[in-house]
């Protein structure tokens, strides 16, 4: 069974994310591709990772008009990863166009389609400050992962603290994919609604995303191994 943790390659070139990768022995491990590295890339990191093995989290978060959104949906799908991504807040009838276009570019196999509800990076002011939104922030973001789910979408982006109560509204098999994901000790960032390994898998999550806990460590080997060991034991770990 493949491990459900992806490793966001954030760095400003394929090369350099090729070569960490290469250094640091993580060969065949999934991987998230986000905004800096695609738009400097391309599809071409795409395939130099697929041919490697890598299983592939491509993390675009769509959010434009439907058709807008569904013609590239098309266009990425025929790219055979894993896994793309949308913002829940283009509403439901964007999510669906998503699904539409996802459907007819898939080839080999059909990507899983998440929609993003909350970032990690927000928390309970900035809702409040810069979206005036008068619902709490946990509670918005299940309402996100309800519309979501309704519109066609196989799972969302959440924070691991928000993954149970998405379970338990929208279902077992609905994806709860996690960033904010940090191993004990780790600088927060500019995340703030984050979790550990175990604490995100008790929390239901089903896939964890982690960056700079593994990419920044002295020892990224070490680090990932040790986000896997939390994540297969979590009742040892706080």
């Amino acid at each position: 069974m493949q491990i459900p943790i992806y490793l966001a390659l954030d760095f400003p070139t394929g090369e350099e994310a090729l070569h960490f990768l290469d250094q640091h022995e993580l060969a065949d491990i999934p991987v998230k591709v986000g905004m800096e590295l695609f738009y400097r890339e391309g599809p071409s990191i795409i395939h130099q990772l697929k041919e490697n093995n890598h299983p592939i989290f491509l993390d675009l978060k769509l959010h434009d008009i439907p058709n807008t959104v569904k013609s590239a949906m098309r266009n990425l799908a025929g790219l055979d990863v894993d896994i793309l991504n949308v913002h829940a807040l283009g509403g439901a009838k964007m999510i669906e166009a998503a699904k539409d276009g996802l459907l007819q570019g898939a080839q080999k196999t059909e990507p899983k389609l998440i929609a993003v509800t909350m970032l990690t990076s927000m928390n309970e002011e900035t809702v409040r400050s810069d979206l005036k939104q008068p619902m709490e922030l946990a509670a918005y973001a299940l309402h996100l992962a309800e519309l979501s789910k309704a519109a066609g979408a196989d799972g969302v982006v959440c924070s691991p603290l928000e993954a149970a109560s998405i379970k338990a509204a929208c279902g077992a098999d609905f994806l709860t994919v996690t960033p904010g994901i940090r191993l004990a000790g780790s600088e927060q960032n500019d995340q703030h609604r984050i979790a550990t390994p175990a604490g995100a898998r008790r929390m239901q999550a089903d896939y964890l995303v982690i960056g700079r806990s593994v990419t920044a460590a002295a020892n990224p080997k070490k680090a990932y191994e040790q986000v896997i060991e939390e994540w297969k034991n979590y009742d040892n770990y706080n």
